[in-house]
């Protein structure tokens, strides 16, 4: 049996003691006018540029207008607004201040809304009229929600403040605070899948954590040229502090695209039309965007990179990647309480078939077991990250012991399920609680989704365990069929026999269930708790009758 093995690229983390994420990503840029920091796409077909010393005059107006009306640091600020100058604008305005951004998603209801504002004691909002109308239905249940931006505000409502008249009567001079690096930025809520959403709260030091992984991810980024953008929004870790932020330490300039639904062709017409470099795409998108023939014959486009992380990829959308796209997609990992941890990278020769990448400089990955101990190289266990490090959450907002539970024997436990071979290598198997155990065998679904999606009927697929009462579980499979593929027992049969031949006997779906659409988080991850859910739920009704 070989022996436990740590990944070996982890140099001791040592942040500077003094840092401030909005002098690091805008005022030091902004001395040079024609610096561009936003390139805005609006719903008009428009294009808008906005330099960096645009940013800083809009978020000195901003913080000084938030001053002026209480807001002082460490008061939780909520940013609910689409990519756009705006919602740039106020992140930067908020650490300037020392005050502690919320970013929420777009699409959040009330309910979602409410949770997170009353959780961390929200005391402001920036948003715009949709968002407005939203609040509207829960701020009788906010009582230390005291100030509301809106954008475009209705001129009769007096109860909130209109973004751009706040600006104008504003100074364009901010002296931004000189913060600790350990000191508390912004809180960002987890998606939930595996219970209420918990509020990572993260230090300014978490942009500088980010660095290395968004350099592996993206082939040494930055390049001369480079231009990033991604669908995933602004409220995520994965817009935030893998594009965002990060692109605008190193002064390069972020795309806003402001879209009311995801369109494959759109996408490939905008990477095109502004010449975009660099994109980070969630998995569900690069499925997505399969379903366009040929985009490098339609579309000249000139990507260096793209990085792709939330969900493992499998060969089949990989080999898509380096004839549709053009690159090698480089995957990554991590997860709001502590993110890009483990990538790939092509333009380093760091890539093996079915890993997800190894640990970026700076960070100790490890499968341990359920004491925090290592298990031997290639068994299974929990992917886990050595503390201290950049990226590392402070703890949740007002939940100590979910804190406590997070970390392990020094470890900081991610909830995943993996295995590492002699060479560093992590190889994903799944949530903890998406592991299949059947007749003995330990299957993690994501092999299994990968297969599916290889064949042609198939466009998007999740595997859970159903129970049984031979076999423990059995593979059930969740599939969305391509356009001009019909649910029948033949094609149960077909996909069947592909994945018994494409991976192995024990692990083809016994049962497979054909739907419109698969429960996904909004970041488009796929909720394979809520299929668990359904099919006990159908368990129970059937022993009723």
């Amino acid at each position: 049996m070989h022996t436990a093995h740590v990944s070996a690229r982890y140099p001791q983390w040592d942040a500077p003691q003094r840092f401030n994420i909005a002098r690091a990503c805008c005022d030091r840029w902004a001395e040079d006018p024609t610096r561009i920091a936003i390139i805005e796409k609006n719903a008009d077909g428009s294009v808008h540029h906005h330099s960096f010393a645009t940013l800083q005059q809009h978020a000195n107006r901003l913080a000084n207008s938030l001053r002026e009306h209480g807001v002082q640091a460490g008061d939780r600020v909520g940013i609910m607004l689409s990519q756009g100058l705006e919602a740039g604008t106020a992140h930067i305005a908020l650490y300037k201040l020392g005050a502690i951004a919320v970013p929420l998603f777009k699409l959040f209801g009330s309910d979602a809304i409410e949770h997170r504002a009353s959780n961390c004691g929200m005391r402001g909002l920036i948003t715009d009229l949709s968002g407005l109308h939203k609040i509207d239905g829960v701020r009788a249940n906010l009582p230390q929600l005291q100030l509301c931006y809106v954008i475009d505000a209705p001129a009769q409502r007096t109860d909130v403040l209109d973004y751009h008249t706040q600006l104008k009567r504003q100074s364009d001079r901010f002296e931004t605070l000189d913060t600790a690096a350990q000191d508390p930025a912004l809180i960002i809520y987890t998606s939930g899948t595996t219970g209420h959403p918990k509020g990572a709260l993260h230090a300014h030091r978490v942009l500088l954590g980010h660095l290395p992984g968004v350099c592996s991810s993206h082939d040494d980024f930055p390049q001369p040229g480079d231009r990033m953008w991604t669908p995933a929004d602004w409220a995520w870790i994965g817009g935030l502090l893998d594009v965002l932020l990060p692109a605008w330490y190193h002064g390069v300039p972020v795309v806003a695209y402001r879209a009311d639904k995801f369109v494959a062709e759109d996408v490939f017409g905008l990477i095109a039309d502004l010449q975009i470099k660099n994109v980070f795409f969630p998995p569900t998108a690069l499925k997505l965007l399969r379903s366009v023939e040929n985009p490098r014959q339609r579309w000249s486009m000139a990507l260096r990179s793209v990085a792709s992380g939330g969900e493992s990829l499998g060969d089949e959308l990989l080999a898509w990647g380096d004839h549709a796209l053009g690159v090698r997609i480089n995957e990554f990992y991590g997860q709001t309480e502590c993110n890009l941890v483990v990538s790939s990278c092509a333009s380093q020769g760091i890539y093996r078939a079915h890993a997800i990448g190894r640990a970026v400089e700076g960070f100790n990955v490890a499968i341990v077991d359920d004491y925090g101990v290592l298990v031997p190289t290639g068994g299974s266990g929990h992917i886990a990250v050595a503390t201290p490090n950049g990226s590392q959450m402070l703890r949740y907002w007002e939940n100590s012991q979910a804190t406590e539970d997070k970390y392990l024997n020094g470890w900081l436990v991610t909830g995943d399920k993996g295995s590492m071979d002699d060479d560093g290598y992590i190889y994903f198997l799944g949530r903890n609680d998406d592991v299949i155990t059947s007749a003995g065998y330990r299957i993690g679904p994501t092999p299994i989704e990968d297969c599916l999606i290889k064949h042609p009927a198939v466009k998007l697929a999740a595997a859970i365990g159903k129970k049984d009462p031979i076999r423990t579980e059995v593979v059930k499979a969740f599939v969305v069929l391509n356009h001009g593929y019909a649910a029948s027992d033949d094609t149960v049969r077909q996909l069947q026999a592909h994945v018994r031949a494409q991976l192995a006997a024990h692990e083809y779906p016994r049962e497979i269930e054909f739907l419109d659409e698969l429960p996904m988080t909004t970041t488009g991850k796929i909720i394979r708790k809520a299929l668990r859910e359904l099919e006990e739920q159908r368990t129970a009704m059937e022993l009723d009758t």
